[in-house]
């Protein structure tokens, strides 16, 4: 496999890797339309994975706070309407 094709696998890898988190902290959080854009996001990670005989099976989630091969931290909790300060 060449350098190319290498790092064409690890990207793939990574994104199915990202979707998983992003779906798993869209669930956390009970956030139902972003936990559908994120499954998404992972049906369409698998897909070109496959596409390209690439096994995702061994993929897993980073763990939470890790930093990841690419060196993006843990998926950002989505920004939405400010909180009205408590008093």
């Amino acid at each position: 496999m060449g350098v190319a094709e290498d790092g064409f696998v690890a990207a793939v890898l990574e994104r199915v890797r990202l979707a998983r988190a992003r779906l798993a902290a869209a669930r956390a959080s009970g956030d139902p339309y972003e936990a559908a854009v994120a499954a998404d996001e992972l049906d369409d990670a698998v897909r070109v994975a496959d596409q390209h005989g690439i096994g995702t099976e061994a993929v897993v989630e980073p763990a939470a706070g890790a930093v990841t091969e690419t060196g993006a931290g843990p998926v950002a909790e989505p920004i939405g309407e400010p909180e009205e300060e408590q008093r």
